[in-house]
């Protein structure tokens, strides 16, 4: 602001979750409240504003509003509420949630738009929001903001779009937005967690992001003649520790720590900034976790924790316990590891901060859980799993969804047991990854089928899974973040050596030799061997026409 006074501050959604201080979000909005003190002129919302459903989302709008600290403008053009939804739409109305805003500063009108996608969508199933088709929406918001823009400032305003749809390799739902949508300079492109040191450029139109948690300050140099915008600069100001502490916003940081402690913590007997262990291992991080398909140590300790935590709240044993690249968000530091490190690592959940959910499935469903993991992955690294409670190899050669050619359940005790298809299994997992197993029916075209089930079996509707928390025998829900907490808290003063490196849970290999290609075929493979069959046969077929054809006509002659 010193060297730019006239510089606009925006973002592009998912502002609220990933941190203790989201324990507060219903009741006191303190990232929104943080944003106003930074100021911030305006944001999105993204899919984890909706985390705590649409109930806890005008929860939190209520709350900033009733806190009379300064706010950001909250733009949202196409993610909205039904008709029907009059509380949401209140609350909206309340806050001021708009499709855009204009503003002017240094002589420059600018015409700011919110705008979701189609992931933004799907990665939000239970915000209860109706998503309009986002080039259609754009189009339309982008034509009534420039209208009203040269009616109040008589000039084209410079117009940016706040957008939580993303881009992958420079590709994906913002690029093919710039492709559609006329008029639209600036896309802030937000969700996809992409990091970009040069724009992404379509037309007349920039696509930057600066990627996530605040790691970066990306900053867009422009000029305006007439209605002409040129983009004359970009850049990414790294946010580490060589950016001194500004006062008022770090006492203000210890302010929200002391509420999140007595508000949320103390439940829990913990403190914000306590030190659980000392970590001399380098784990993962949040990328690694996606980057390759391995065995992973960070996810080997949040899978071991979740299936420790829900066998001593429960008294039962836990056949399964999975975590999910897609969930971890940060690494386990090396060094103190602190409470706000685990709640940052694993913070994700629908509705809840992200809480273990525990069902069942048929031994035949488990098998097809690990073959997610080597088969979906390659499409989707989000999927990558990680388990506790069996071991079990894939050969990255074979046909996809049988790739897996071993599997065994591995017991407490370090005994294996072979898994019975026709048996029932207890799958313990976060809601999020819980939500995600039980949707692969439907994303793998029903090729894949892994129904969650009823301890008897009964199956269970996948929009019902929340109902399935594990509570212990206070009736508590047991959280994702608590239980790994707890489980490094009881290590001691330093982690568990174990964890130096992996265990052998999950073993990958390539190999073309037919009989590791072949070995315990499923349908998958049955499939394909008979269409292979067939070509053989069609070809086969097709010479022996072609050579009668040749000898009918060589006798003709």
């Amino acid at each position: 602001r010193e060297k730019y006074p006239d510089a606009i501050l925006v973002d592009a959604g998912d502002f609220s979750m990933g941190s203790l201080f989201q324990t507060a979000y219903p009741t006191s909005a303190l990232e929104l409240r943080m944003m106003g003190a930074m100021g911030y002129d305006a944001t999105t919302f993204g899919n984890h504003e909706y985390d705590y459903l649409s109930s806890g989302l005008c929860d939190m709008l209520y709350a900033a509003l009733d806190s009379g600290d300064s706010v950001p403008a909250i733009l949202e053009a196409n993610f909205l509420p039904p008709e029907d939804a009059a509380e949401v739409w209140e609350a909206y109305d309340a806050y001021g949630v708009e499709p855009y805003m204009l503003m002017e500063r240094g002589g420059v009108a600018y015409a700011i738009i919110g705008l979701s996608g189609y992931d933004c969508r799907d990665c939000a199933p239970s915000s209860g929001m109706v998503l309009e088709e986002p080039a259609a929406a754009a189009q339309r918001t982008v034509d009534e903001a420039v209208a009203a823009a040269k009616a109040q400032f008589g000039r084209e305003p410079v117009v940016v779009c706040l957008s939580h749809s993303g881009t992958e390799d420079g590709m994906g739902e913002d690029y093919e937005l710039a492709q559609a949508v006329t008029g639209i300079d600036l896309i802030i492109s937000g969700h996809s967690h992409s990091t970009y040191e040069a724009p992404i450029v379509v037309g007349d139109t920039w696509i930057v992001s600066a990627g996530c948690y605040g790691k970066n300050l990306g900053v867009v140099k422009l000029t305006v003649n007439g209605g002409n915008v040129a983009f004359t600069g970009y850049e990414l100001i790294p946010i580490d520790e060589d950016v001194a502490d500004d006062p008022e916003i770090a006492a203000l940081v210890e302010q929200y720590k002391t509420e999140v402690e007595n508000g949320y913590l103390a439940d829990y007997g913990m403190t914000f900034d306590q030190v659980l262990v000392e970590n001399p291992y380098k784990f993962d991080d949040s990328g690694d976790v996606k980057r390759t398909a391995h065995e992973s140590t960070l996810g080997n300790v949040f899978s071991d924790a979740y299936k420790w935590a829900v066998e001593q709240a429960t008294g039962e044993e836990v056949d399964l316990a999975l975590t999910a690249s897609g969930v971890i968000r940060e690494t386990i530091p090396v060094g103190s590891v602190r409470v706000s490190d685990i709640f940052n690592a694993a913070s994700l959940g629908v509705g809840t901060e992200g809480e273990l959910i525990s069902i069942y499935v048929t031994g035949s469903d488990l098998m097809n859980v690990f073959e997610v993991d080597a088969s979906v992955y390659p499409l989707m690294h989000d999927a990558q799993l990680f388990c506790a409670g069996a071991e079990y190899r894939f050969n990255t050669n074979r046909m996809i969804f049988n790739k897996v050619d071993y599997a065994m359940l591995r017991r407490n005790d370090g005994s294996l047991e072979p898994i019975d298809p026709d048996g029932l299994y207890r799958v313990v997992t976060g809601t999020y990854a819980g939500q995600m197993l039980g949707n692969v029916e439907a994303t793998s075209m029903g090729l894949l089928t892994i129904t969650p089930r009823e301890r008897d079996g009964t199956p269970i509707d996948p929009a019902r899974l929340l109902e399935y928390v594990v509570r212990d025998e206070n009736g508590v829900p047991v959280k994702e973040w608590y239980a790994i907490a707890s489980y490094l808290d009881r290590m001691g003063d330093e982690m568990d050596p174990h964890y130096a490196e992996p265990d052998g849970r999950k073993v990958l290999y390539s190999s073309w030799n037919p009989v590791k290609l072949l070995k315990n075929p499923n349908k998958f493979t049955w499939i394909a061997l008979a269409a292979l069959v067939l070509v053989v046969l069609i070809v086969v077929g097709i010479v022996k026409l072609v050579r009668w054809i040749v000898r009918k006509i060589r006798h003709k002659r």
